[in-house]
């Protein structure tokens, strides 16, 4: 099979992943490159399984999917990998649930060190579903709490548990 080819579900073959993320990795991987850094293929790997799973997912899920194709793949490799797309926006970490989800507005825009370091997420406590907000509003009003409080925030992360409007439906 000649390498980027596709099959008829739209999907890379040779383990690769479907249209969509493979242009988000293309345009992380440009987005790496104007800024001088290096979106290695085990980089790209974890970031492609990231932004493919439809749930937040942990270190160690994703090392089981990197053991599929990379046998030795290890915990350190993998938080590793994390480190550095983490630095660069491209996924976030969801504390309440020791797992990452994809920035998938990171891989369309290339500077997103604010953004990366004002995250917003609605966490459903049923289905585990995470959604991703970027409301201006809620950095403001942290900020300034801060600044009254005499505190220099750096990164702010709001994590809100509750039901997703699907879960709330049914």
């Amino acid at each position: 099979m000649a390498c980027g080819a596709t099959d008829q579900a739209g999907r890379m073959r040779q383990g690769g992943f479907p249209r969509r993320i493979e242009a988000m990795l293309d345009a992380a991987d440009a987005a790496c490159a104007a800024h001088g850094a290096r979106l290695t293929p085990l980089r790209r790997q974890v970031l492609g399984l990231v932004l493919e799973s439809p749930q937040p997912i942990g270190a160690y899920a994703l090392l089981d999917r990197l053991k599929e194709s990379r046998s030795g793949a290890a915990p350190p490799t993998v938080y590793r990998a994390l480190e550095f797309l983490l630095e660069r926006g491209f996924v976030h970490k969801v504390e309440r649930l020791n797992a990452f989800v994809g920035c998938r507005g990171a891989t369309e825009r290339h500077d997103h060190h604010d953004h990366a370091h004002t995250v917003q997420f609605l966490i459903c406590g049923r289905c585990g579903h995470v959604e991703e907000l970027e409301d201006a509003s809620v950095r403001a009003a942290l900020a300034k709490a801060a600044a009254h409080a005499g505190f220099t925030p750096g990164r702010m992360t709001v994590e809100v548990e509750g039901t997703c409007r699907d879960c709330a439906r049914g």
